[in-house]
């Protein structure tokens, strides 16, 4: 078929991804239990994606290390990067207190709520964070550390050019089966909204409705005005930086994950002007230490529960969270359940707050997961444009295929 002849909309991944979201929460909401079926769809696509995760990682950081000509620059993009995501997600945690505190999603009855089992994360609260285990079950950071050693040693290797000439057709080859496979992005999408919307139905965000819009509100004005501020500085324009990445946007809603996304990101953001250096090492390392969705949930979750057992916080104590949080809050990926895991330890160090209050957050936690996820990616975009800004690595190409700023 003459490709001409089909609607220029058709012609996008976007399309069909988002048709196959409305059709997901159709068949959650009239036929919940046909739904609950179509899990494995949603969890098969994020495992395909993950599979691209460490390759991808890999030989975009080796090949980018190697190619350049000082290596100084390598520990100064590292540096300026762990800078940027500390200034960046503690002010998302402050924007999520203050927003917490004046919006009070906490104001309401406790009766009525749903609640679920969070005896396993309340049961040893005091333990707190296990560093070691994040980073031992955290395959991206280990992957991301044998890359940095691989490509320093292979720019000081009289064999550079050699491996380099092997290796750069082998990352476009792998960056090729990713694109085929992102045709799967509409069932992936599909599978997961669906069986979210079946299985815990929508009429689950009513009684705790005030706190879901509270988060995703705040969300929406960090991206927007602080996202959208810090990229107007370096002269680039947030709607376009989210239009470029609408897909990607689109799968994470539907998986509720922010790794499906992350080599389509790193492929993007290529495409937008970013050097192959920045992106392999500011993305990698954004998904487990720039979380700005984590951060404000961490924060508006402490508050919300302290109004909801009416617990009066002092300024003292709302620093204390401020700096529990702060420390702890990087460390949440990489480990099933570790954000609940947190908020639990910030509760027992406070010891004002019912650690069993979790319960009513795991009840909506999976629509909150969404928010989280997409605020990431977005987040750790933005911060790959600004470290390749500073660092005078963003040229904007004109070419098919590459995203105007």
């Amino acid at each position: 078929m003459n490709k001409q002849k089909i609607p220029a909309l058709l012609r996008h991944l976007t399309f069909y991804v988002l048709a196959a979201l409305v059709l997901a929460i159709g068949l959650g909401y009239f036929f919940p239990t046909e739904a609950q079926k179509t899990k494995w769809m949603g969890e098969q696509f994020v495992n395909l994606i993950k599979l691209f995760i460490p390759p991808i990682i890999f030989l975009t950081i080796v090949t980018g290390i190697s190619g350049m000509s000082n290596l100084k620059k390598v520990g100064r993009i590292g540096v300026k990067s762990l800078l940027y995501f500390e200034i960046v997600t503690t002010l998302s945690l402050v924007i999520g207190i203050f927003l917490a505190l004046l919006i009070r999603p906490g104001h309401i009855g406790k009766n009525g709520l749903a609640a679920s089992d969070a005896s396993r994360y309340t049961s040893h609260p005091s333990a707190g964070f296990d560093w070691k285990q994040f980073f031992m079950s955290n395959l991206t950071l280990q992957v991301l550390v044998v890359a940095i050693i691989a490509g320093v040693l292979l720019s000081l290797s009289k064999h550079r050019e050699k491996i380099l000439s092997w290796l750069e057709p082998v990352t476009k080859f792998v960056f090729l089966l990713l694109k085929y496979v992102m045709y799967l992005a509409p069932l992936g999408a599909f599978g997961g909204m669906a069986y979210t919307i079946g299985k815990f139905g929508i009429k689950t965000l009513l009684p705790l409705g005030k706190l879901m819009l509270t988060m995703y509100a705040t969300m929406a004005v960090f991206i927007l005005l602080v996202l959208g501020l810090i990229l107007r500085y370096y002269k680039l324009s947030i709607w376009k930086y989210l239009y470029s990445i609408r897909e990607e946007i689109l799968i994470v809603l539907g998986t509720s994950s922010s790794e499906a996304a992350l080599p389509s990101l790193m492929n993007k953001l290529e495409k937008m002007g970013c050097s192959k250096p920045v992106v392999g090492l500011v993305v990698p390392t954004g998904y487990s230490f720039n979380l700005d969705g984590t951060s404000i949930y961490l924060s508006m979750s402490v508050i919300f529960l302290a109004q909801l057992y009416e617990v009066h916080l002092s300024s003292a104590e709302l620093l204390t969270i401020l700096g529990i949080l702060m420390i702890t809050s990087k460390g949440a990926a990489g480990v099933t359940g570790s954000g609940f895991i947190i908020l639990a330890s910030t509760l027992t160090a406070i010891q004002k707050i019912p650690v069993e209050g979790l319960a009513f957050l795991l009840a909506i936690d999976k629509f909150m997961s969404e928010a989280r996820a997409i605020t990431n990616i977005i987040g750790n975009g933005v911060a790959t444009l600004v470290i390749s800004k500073s660092e005078g690595d963003f040229h904007q190409f004109q070419g098919p295929g590459e995203v105007q700023l």
